[in-house]
């Protein structure tokens, strides 16, 4: 298989699954300032899943335009990221109901932090075939290693949504988007 046919599989199933998400959102009871918020959950859980599902769409892009080539466990561990992601939109539909629910909360949780696991292995994947390729390498190496202080925060809140305050789910993608951009940053301010 050839990696732009992959990417476009990659960008187009993204995007579908982006697109569901907007499609779960209720309409209000009445067109009234209190009723839109009273849906401030759903809207709140929209907002963090879509913008880190684009986080990630950015990042895959940045990594796929230094991949020469593809092999059959690149493809494997994209097949089992887009899976996962094709569970958000339901997962966030049901924060938006059970918001509360530490049984909901840990239940996005767990496929955010799966995401990420099956994101670092699709990394970890490019390099062998891409060996010669050293800005990829490179790249890959340090995403992975930014991965790993991320799927610390994920663990963490995972944990605190389970034991005292079950909106931490939520809260930590934005803490875990907040802290990729920051690292983007700081390494793109780096000299070569």
């Amino acid at each position: 298989m050839k990696k732009e046919r992959l990417v476009a599989f990659t960008d187009a199933i993204l995007a579908i699954i982006m697109t569901i998400l907007v499609l779960a959102l209720e309409r209000p009871d009445e067109p009234t300032l209190s009723a839109f918020w009273a849906l401030r959950n759903s809207y709140l859980s929209y907002a963090l899943s879509f913008f880190w599902l684009g986080s990630l769409w950015m990042s895959l892009n940045e990594v796929w335009d230094n991949v020469k080539r593809i092999d059959n466990a690149t493809v494997m561990w994209t097949l089992i990221l887009l899976f996962l992601a094709s569970l958000i939109p339901y997962t966030t539909d049901l924060v938006s109901y059970y918001f509360e629910s530490r049984i909901v909360q840990c239940g996005y949780g767990l496929v955010v932090l799966l995401m990420t696991g099956a994101n670092w292995m699709l990394h970890r994947t490019l390099e062998a075939p891409n060996a010669d390729v050293a800005e990829l390498v490179g790249a890959s190496r340090w995403y992975r290693k930014v991965l790993g202080p991320d799927i610390a925060i994920k663990v963490s809140a995972l944990l605190v949504s389970l034991l005292v305050w079950s909106p931490a789910t939520m809260v930590d993608v934005l803490i875990a988007a907040a802290y990729f951009y920051v690292m983007r940053w700081r390494s793109s301010r780096q000299p070569a």
